[in-house]
Parts: structure tokens; C-alpha cells; sequence
């Protein structure tokens, strides 16, 4: 039984890796493709581009080009969504076959039972969740930094209520499994639904609507800020003595976060 159980983790935790690979390479090569993006050279000749790149990779050149609204439908588009739902998916059998049935999830010495602190840790992702999109669909919505704000406190605020339930490896990584549970709602409840519409209005041939790849965009640039620290809180279980083990495991998580950020605004902005 126990050799089954090594063997499950093993095999979560590759198909967690590569698709996590997948799934962060994409977004950060297109957000470093919209930063990327050239005036065509012709532009009186094609009004609909908002930008051209070209690049070569393998021995191949490949011309990309931007349009403003879809004008023409191709045959074949390609979604990148299963990439995330992939690595969400692996990650959460991965975090409920290692924390749900394994580790120690509660904090030592706690008098509750397991299944409250299975019933904590899902309702931890499920209220991640809600509490994005509320702050997001708030006035403060308006302000990209007012949502990092409000966002960054949630994070902190849900940190020093796990550290204190549950054990303080289980509360590091479920942080990050937090951030990554809203990232994949990002993809699936905004970023694909807002694109499915763009492409239903354009062939009704209706008015374009920008404000839906604009929330699009938007979210998929907060995934790209929450990947590094997420990165940093899933990488930390084998740093016990000096990330949850350490003396002051909630300053460092507070003070993490925007650093991690701010490396990942740095990659996508200036790499």
C-alpha cells in the first residue's frame, strides 16, 4: 500500500511539473509577445492589426500578427486552457493524497478532527476564489493597484489563519495552492469565456466589445504576477528551517509576495 502510495505521488507530482511547465511558459511568451508587438509597417493597408512580430525558432520564421477584433475565422484555433486545468487538477489530487490522506495537515498538538481540517483546506480555495472576483468586480476593480492591495492583504490576512490551524508546512502551501486555484478560474470562468464571446459577436457581425479582451488581459497578467510567488510557496516545503520553519513564518510570506511579484512583473515587462 505504501509503495502504491509513493507511486501516485510520483506520477502527480511529474504530470503537476510538466504541465505546470506548459501552462506558465505559455502565458509568460504571451505576455512577452504583447509587450513585443510592432506598428505593421503598412498599416493604412491592414487598419485591424494592432501589431506584428516576427520570430525564429528550430529553423522556422513565423510572422504573428495581433488583430484588433477578429475579422476572419480560421479553421482551427488553438485554445490554451487544458494546460491549466491540468496542473490545477494534478496539484489538488497531488495536496488531497498528501495532506487529505498523509501528512500532517492540522497544526501539532490540535484537538480537531481531520475532516474539519479537510473541510478548512477546501473551503481555503473555494473562498480564494470568491474573494478575487468580489475584490475584482468591486469598484475597486478600476485600479490595477488597488486590486493587488486588497488582494496582497486577502493573501496575508488567509495565511495567518491557516498558520495558526493548520500545520505550517500545510498553511505555505496552501497559500500557493490558492493563488493557482484562482489562476485557473482566471483561465476558465474569464480569460476563455470573454474569448468565446469576442468570436460570437464577431461572426453575428455585432458591435465590438473591447472591454471583454480587456478583462481577459487583465487576468491573464495577475496570473502571470502570482506565478512566481506561488512558485516560491510550492518550492518552500523543502525549505523547512528557512521559509514555515523559520521564526517568523508569517512576515515571510507577507514580505514574499510582492517580491515575487514584482520579479515576475520585472520578467514579463523587461526579459
Amino acid at each position: 500500500m505504501s509503495d502504491l502510495h509513493e507511486w501516485l505521488s510520483l506520477l502527480l507530482r511529474w504530470t503537476h511539473a510538466i504541465t505546470g511547465i506548459m501552462w506558465i511558459g505559455q502565458t509568460y511568451l504571451f505576455n512577452w509577445m504583447e509587450k513585443a508587438f510592432e506598428p505593421p509597417r503598412d498599416a493604412k493597408a491592414k487598419p485591424n492589426i494592432a501589431g506584428e512580430l516576427w520570430m525564429v525558432h528550430g529553423g522556422g520564421f513565423y510572422l504573428v500578427e495581433k488583430q484588433k477584433w477578429p475579422e476572419i475565422m480560421p479553421r482551427v484555433l488553438h485554445w490554451f486552457k487544458w494546460e491549466a486545468m491540468l496542473t490545477w487538477l494534478s496539484g489538488f489530487l497531488l495536496l488531497s493524497l498528501m495532506y487529505w490522506m498523509g501528512a500532517p495537515l492540522l497544526d501539532y498538538g490540535s484537538e480537531l478532527p481531520r475532516w474539519k481540517g479537510v473541510l478548512i483546506s477546501a473551503s481555503a480555495l473555494v473562498g480564494a476564489v470568491g474573494a478575487y472576483r468580489l475584490i475584482s468586480k468591486s469598484p475597486l476593480g478600476r485600479s490595477e493597484s488597488a486590486v493587488g492591495i486588497a488582494w496582497y492583504l486577502f493573501l496575508v490576512a488567509a495565511g495567518a489563519v491557516l498558520l495558526d490551524v493548520l500545520s505550517d508546512r500545510a498553511a505555505y502551501l496552501h497559500v500557493g495552492a490558492m493563488m493557482g486555484t484562482v489562476m485557473m478560474t482566471n483561465v476558465w470562468m474569464t480569460i476563455i469565456p470573454n474569448q468565446r464571446k469576442i468570436m460570437a459577436i464577431s461572426e453575428a457581425n455585432g458591435t465590438p466589445r473591447p472591454e471583454l479582451a480587456l478583462e481577459a488581459k487583465r487576468c491573464s497578467k495577475h496570473n502571470t504576477l502570482m506565478s512566481m510567488p506561488l512558485l516560491f510557496l510550492m518550492l518552500s516545503n523543502h525549505y523547512p528551517s528557512i521559509t514555515f520553519g523559520g521564526p517568523y513564518p508569517l512576515l515571510l510570506l507577507a514580505a514574499l509576495l510582492p517580491l515575487g511579484a514584482y520579479g515576475a512583473h520585472l520578467i514579463r515587462e523587461h526579459a
